[in-house]
């Protein structure tokens, strides 16, 4: 089975994003896809190569004020 993350953010900064890219990486997290909904929203889709650290990453972006307004992890069936 495959793991990954699913993000939602309600505000977003394409800069800040990609400048996050190293420390998504060292969290054992791979950009798969990013889409923006029609309401303005995006969403993230990374692949999980180690969640305890995606875990840790997220709870880092939570302490720091600018975790996603949602995510879900999920596995592949």
């Amino acid at each position: 089975m495959t793991r990954q993350l699913l993000l939602r953010h309600d505000s977003f900064d394409q800069a800040a994003h990609d400048a996050g890219a190293e420390d998504r990486a060292a969290a054992g997290l791979t950009q798969l896809q990013l889409w923006r909904d029609d309401t303005g929203g995006h969403w993230a889709l990374f692949s999980v190569n180690d969640a305890t650290r995606a875990k840790a990453w997220l709870d880092k972006a939570a302490s720091l004020g600018h975790a996603p307004s949602e995510h879900h992890f999920l596995e592949t069936l």
